[in-house]
C-alpha cells in the first residue's frame, strides 16, 4: 500500500499482480512510453500524453505534465505510512543546527550573513582545499545565527563555521 498526494489531494494506491487499485477502485489503463520519459495513455476511453519534468528520488516526488497540466506527486511508501503513524516523521527534518568544514581549506567566499533565510541546497559558502574550489550547500532549511569565520580564514575538518 502506498499513499500518494498530488496536488495536496490524497490517494491509497495498492498494486496486486498485474492489477492497480486507487482508493480501493480498479484502475484499468493502457500505457504506452513514446519517448524518454513521454507516455501515451488510454484511460476510460480517453487519451492522455504524459511527461516526466522531474523526479526526486530522496524526497519522493515526481513532476508530470498530462495534456498540458502540471501535477507534482508525492509518495509515501509503508515505512514513510509507519513513521507518520507512530509520530516519527519528523525526526529527520530538513532543520540544521550547524555546518562544519567538510576539509580542511581556506574560506574563499561567504554568501550569505547573519539573519539569512536559508534553504536546502542554497550556496552558502565557497572553500578552497587542495587548489579547488568548493560550493558548499545548505543541507537544509534554517536561519543563519552566527557565522564563526570569515573570508581568508583557515578551517580544519570538522570545525564549525555557521550556526543555526
Amino acid at each position: 500500500m502506498y499513499k500518494a498526494i498530488v496536488n495536496e489531494k490524497a490517494m491509497e494506491i495498492a498494486f496486486d499482480k498485474d492489477k492497480i487499485t486507487i482508493d480501493e477502485n480498479s484502475f484499468d489503463w493502457d500505457i504506452v512510453e513514446i519517448g524518454k520519459q513521454s507516455f501515451h495513455i488510454i484511460h476510460k476511453d480517453k487519451s492522455y500524453r504524459a511527461e516526466v519534468l522531474a523526479f526526486d528520488k530522496e524526497a519522493k516526488t515526481v513532476t508530470l505534465r498530462i495534456n498540458g497540466n502540471k501535477y507534482t506527486v508525492e509518495v509515501k511508501d509503508k515505512l514513510d505510512l509507519l513513521l507518520e503513524r507512530l509520530g516519527m516523521d519528523k525526526l529527520a527534518s530538513n532543520e540544521i543546527k550547524d555546518i562544519k568544514a567538510p576539509m580542511p581549506g581556506l574560506v574563499l567566499d561567504i554568501l550569505i550573513k547573519e539573519g539569512d533565510e536559508v534553504k536546502k541546497g542554497d550556496q552558502i559558502m565557497i572553500l578552497e582545499a587542495m587548489k579547488m574550489e568548493n560550493v558548499l550547500k545548505s543541507p537544509g532549511d534554517g536561519i543563519v545565527k552566527t557565522i564563526k569565520v570569515k573570508k581568508g580564514d583557515g578551517v580544519d575538518k570538522n570545525q564549525v563555521m555557521i550556526l543555526f
